[in-house]
């Protein structure tokens, strides 16, 4: 069912309607920042710049070209798209939280935790209408609900790969080993980690930039051109501009792995507050905040499954879908409302 938010009045969890569409348009004409234009709509900051991404368009000026994001194409991409929307919601003829705690599993690939963790942490329900997270999976795997385990996808996982001690290998840059234990502890934001993901083993096909803070586990998740080093410092350059001046502060350090595509990454250093660490080789426990993404990530993108058959509003819904995941370590809360709140004090200051 499609809910075209006419009104002017801007409210969370709905689509964009063409008057912010048109305010966005506007404001950035003005010079102002994503960031400033998603407070005056009272959006999410992710929400804006996948719009502006969307709605950015060639245009040729003065004998020039430019990139300019325009309303109009960013509500025709909109309503195209809308066409090919529709949901079908399966329910079980029984309580309320049945009902949520299935749609959330089939239609948001939440878990059964997830699900009662956010309706507890928000009063969605009252306790005596809810069973705990062990009667969701004992329903589940008696077959009492419109879920099956393989709608899970951790819990039918198996690690069968056999471990192998492989020879110390390349190091890029500064070790994780410097860096301080408070980072290590999540108590500070602003600390990132990076990597790749691919789909085809083809060498020609595009792969995905992803990048999680350690803290609120927000997540950045972009389609670059190749897994290359200058394909790589090119969309950290973008994100640095969308950040400006308060790009070192929302990214204090970044820590990556030896890989090829980051032989350029401690570059950042210069110019930049921001500190670059890398892992030991074949060590990605190191940076596992973002192995952990990666895995959800592959819930959309199979291993094998060519990555440029995914256009970038696919890849902003998979963005979108991670960010607003309610996470058990922070009572449920989402990491786009923790980044939100880290992005005010950073900006208030």
């Amino acid at each position: 069912m499609d809910y075209p938010n006419n009104n002017t009045e801007s409210r969370k969890n709905k689509h964009l309607n063409f008057n912010e569409r048109m305010t966005i348009e506007i404001r950035l004409k003005d010079g102002l920042s994503p960031y400033k234009i998603a407070k005056e709509l009272d959006r999410p900051i992710n929400t804006v710049l996948n719009e502006i991404r969307r709605g950015t368009t060639t245009q040729i000026k003065q004998n020039k070209t430019i990139e300019l994001y325009l309303a109009d194409t960013g509500n025709a991409i909109y309503n195209k798209h809308r066409k090919n929307a529709c949901r079908s919601f399966k329910r079980l003829e029984c309580s309320d939280f049945i009902n949520y705690v299935v749609n959330k599993i089939k239609q948001d690939s939440w878990s059964p935790d997830a699900c009662v963790g956010r309706a507890l942490e928000f009063n969605y329900f009252e306790r005596s209408e809810m069973v705990c997270t062990k009667t969701l999976y004992n329903y589940i795997d008696l077959g009492l609900l419109a879920v099956k385990n393989t709608d899970l996808p951790l819990k039918l996982r198996r690690n069968t790969k056999p471990s192998r001690v492989r020879k110390h290998r390349k190091n890029l840059g500064k070790s994780i080993e410097e860096r301080s234990d408070s980072i290590e502890s999540r108590e500070e934001f602003g600390h990132w980690e990076i990597d790749t993901v691919i789909g085809e083993k083809s060498g020609n096909d595009c792969v995905l930039l992803t990048i999680v803070e350690r803290q609120t586990r927000n997540a950045i998740v972009r389609q670059i051109a190749s897994k290359t080093a200058d394909a790589v410092m090119k969309e950290l350059a973008c994100i640095r501009m969308i950040y400006g001046e308060h790009f070192s502060q929302v990214f204090k350090t970044i820590t990556g792995d030896n890989g090829s595509e980051f032989a350029d990454l401690s570059t950042l250093e210069d110019g930049t507050d921001t500190s670059v660490y890398f892992t030991h080789p074949y060590s990605s426990f190191e940076k596992g905040t973002n192995e952990r993404h990666n895995g959800l990530i592959r819930r959309f993108i199979p291993k094998g499954k060519r990555m440029s058959n995914f256009n970038p509003d696919d890849i902003a819904f998979i963005e979108d879908w991670m960010n607003t995941l309610p996470r058990r370590i922070h009572n449920y809360k989402t990491p786009e409302e923790l980044f939100e709140l880290q992005l005010d004090i950073i900006y208030a200051a």
